[in-house]
């Protein structure tokens, strides 16, 4: 049998032992670049100055305080978007007049890039924390609307047709018909998009902030520490992994029956 068929499924321990085994390729080529001496310390450390780089963040810096307030900023301004784009993306699905006066709106504000509005931010809001949860929600909220809105709108009609004839009306179509076979996707778009928020918060942390794991990046860049700003975008992917982890799995027990 062939090892490589299009679209066959592998079991969950191959699956654990290829992604490992990617990673452990990943670090030996950054540790034989690095410590052989090819790519110099100033341009990149090895994984072992990075480390210990690390330990001294945690210490003797309270880079766990950075960490969290991050996070914050994530899930906050991640979960703003969510709950107005949700039900906005559900009503543009589902009704064809309210897509046809979103939309056009919608379309030209999701090719705006969310960092071209930080100064903007910096004037209305400051440096605080509402310049940076307004960048994520910016950064959002126009994304998650639009792919709602095609996911609830590529209900098979055979089944809202059904449901009418059983005696629905608009409402209950939307929540008996629409929802439950939009729920599924709508999490998986929830949880692409989240990986997208960990992008535009670094981008607001590198300007006029304080604090955070792209503060600590900005200031390595001043001291040229690549070890500490190697290991904030380090930290940065590992939190971003067990968080796509932990929504994937909550996704999983929540619509055993869309995987």
């Amino acid at each position: 049998m062939p090892l490589f068929e299009p679209l066959k499924p592998v079991s969950p321990r191959s699956r654990l032992v290829l992604g490992a085994s990617f990673f452990a390729l990943f670090f030996l080529a950054w540790a034989g670049f690095t410590l052989s001496g090819i790519i110099p310390p100033l341009f990149l450390a090895d994984p072992l100055t990075t480390l210990k780089t690390g330990v001294t963040l945690f210490t003797e810096f309270n880079f766990l305080r950075d960490i969290g307030i991050t996070v914050w900023r994530v899930v906050g301004g991640f979960v703003a978007a969510a709950l107005i784009a949700v039900p906005l993306g559900v009503a543009m699905g589902a009704f064809k007049p309210v897509e046809a006066f979103l939309e056009p709106f919608v379309s030209f504000c999701r090719y705006l890039p969310a960092s071209a509005f930080i100064p903007l931010l910096i004037l209305w809001a400051g440096v605080g924390e509402a310049q940076k949860l307004s960048v994520i929600f910016i950064g959002s909220v126009f994304q998650i609307i639009l792919m709602v809105a095609v996911i609830v709108g590529a209900t098979r009609r055979d089944l809202v047709e059904a449901a009418y004839t059983l005696g629905a009306d608009g409402g209950g179509i939307v929540k008996r018909v629409l929802l439950p076979g939009a729920a599924p996707q709508i999490a998986e778009t929830l949880r692409l998009v989240l990986g997208w928020a960990w992008t535009y918060v670094i981008v607001a942390e590198l300007v006029g902030s304080s604090s955070g794991i792209g503060h600590m990046i900005m200031d390595s860049q001043r001291l040229l520490d690549t070890g500490q700003m190697i290991f904030g975008i380090l930290c940065i992917g590992v939190i971003g992994l067990v968080s796509d982890l932990l929504f994937k799995w909550l996704n999983q027990r929540m619509y055993p029956w869309a995987f």
